[in-house]
């Protein structure tokens, strides 16, 4: 299912009741035809929020990975589970969302089928790894499994996303101060200068000239930027030549390189192990992977080696000719084949690049933190020296 909106609506059933509830589809039509197959005649029928699939947030689905395996544990059925856990819900797209599940696992559904049914909402590796713990009878299990290695990769994400957007919001403050010192603070100096008189430094002089330019020319510059960013935005995600290129820069950038693709490294080989443990075909433990993952580039090389694969060839023969992947994971990767223990190995593998991962984004934050201290004092001390400067020859002037 696409995209998809909450409806509320309320129909007479045949026994001459009202009856209310909340779906959520993808167009109004289908509201009838559901209704005409429960035999319920439409009397209202309310549009509720849309839903965008990055609107499923992923802390939501594993607090519903935890509480289910928590529930089934207990003894209750998978199906009792869900209402139980609808009836808490306080978020209405989840909790019709639940109710939907319920609905389909009562009827006989397995709930792997019925996750299937929301590919916006639960990747294929979820309806993959419930299917098997519905075939093994370890449900429980597996959502515990599945909940505890998507925790582990949304803490990681986080801690990458945070390293890569420290620096950048030091930079955007430095450069928010200096506009408006130059835009703000030295014209009311310029004033008092001219009234003076008094000969300005060539530092100072230069300084003054950019203030003048920016302030006849920030309006064309920030539409210009607007423009620019708004390009961007469009050709990343209408071009993927485009995409391709960016990230093919990203991946030669200096430490943030190694930071990124050691990021895709753990959640790739992580994904693995768990398929992998799960008894599932490495081919469909690629095919998952694949939809996890967000860059064109990675996908895309995920798609070659499932082809690769398809063929007969091995994993760490088909991973030699990509440059996204390390000697380390070609090496690890054929001992591990080799010696009919893969799964152990791309558990390594993924250990060993989730915490090379959490090490760089803390050294990365305590390399640049001084860095960016340095600049932003260089250009707010340049300013206030270039604004001050001239106080010094006040006093011969004024002699």
């Amino acid at each position: 299912m696409a995209n998809c909106r909450l409806w509320h609506w309320q129909a007479m059933n045949q026994q001459g009741e009202i009856v209310a509830g909340s779906w959520l589809l993808s167009e109004e039509q289908q509201i009838m035809t559901i209704m005409a197959q429960q035999h319920l005649l439409p009397l209202s029928c309310k549009r509720g929020r849309y839903y965008r699939s990055r609107d499923w947030k992923t802390p939501q689905k594993i607090a519903l990975m935890h509480q289910l395996a928590t529930l089934l544990k207990a003894g209750l059925t998978l199906s009792v589970g869900l209402h139980l856990l609808s009836e808490g819900e306080t978020h209405a797209g989840w909790r019709t969302l639940l109710l939907a599940l319920r609905e389909e696992v009562a009827q006989g559904t397995p709930f792997s089928a019925a996750l299937a049914k929301w590919p916006m909402i639960f990747p294929p590796l979820y309806a993959a790894l419930m299917q098997v713990g519905e075939l093994t009878g370890q449900l429980d299990r597996c959502c515990l499994q599945l909940a505890s290695q998507q925790e582990r990769q949304l803490r990681l994400h986080k801690k990458v996303v945070t390293a890569l957007r420290y620096p950048g919001f030091i930079l955007l403050v430095a450069l928010t101060v200096a506009l408006g010192m130059l835009l703000l603070v030295l014209p009311e100096f310029v004033s008092i200068y001219h009234a003076l008189n008094a000969p300005l430094p060539a530092f100072t002089a230069a300084v003054l000239a950019l203030s003048a330019a920016l302030q006849r020319l920030f309006v064309p510059l920030a539409l210009a930027i607007a423009c620019l960013f708004a390009a961007w935005r469009y050709l990343r995600k209408h071009r993927p030549g485009w995409q391709r290129r960016e990230q093919r820069c990203l991946l030669r950038t200096p430490l943030l390189a190694t930071l990124w693709r050691g990021s895709l490294l753990s959640q790739i080989f992580t994904t693995l192990t768990l398929t992998q443990q799960a008894g599932l075909p490495l081919l469909q433990g690629l095919q998952a992977v694949e939809h996890t993952l967000t860059p064109l580039l990675w996908r895309e090389t995920m798609q070659q080696l499932q082809r690769k694969i398809a063929d007969g060839t091995q994993l760490h023969q088909a991973i030699a000719d990509s440059t996204l992947f390390t000697p380390l994971c070609r090496q690890l990767i054929k001992v591990g084949e080799e010696a009919g223990a893969l799964d152990n190995l791309l558990a390594r593998l993924a250990q060993w690049h989730e915490n090379q991962t959490h090490e760089r984004a803390d050294t990365l934050a305590a390399t640049l933190e001084p860095v960016m201290m340095i600049i932003t004092g260089a250009i707010v001390g340049t300013l206030v020296v270039a604004m001050y400067l001239p106080i010094f020859n006040l006093g011969e002037v004024i002699g």
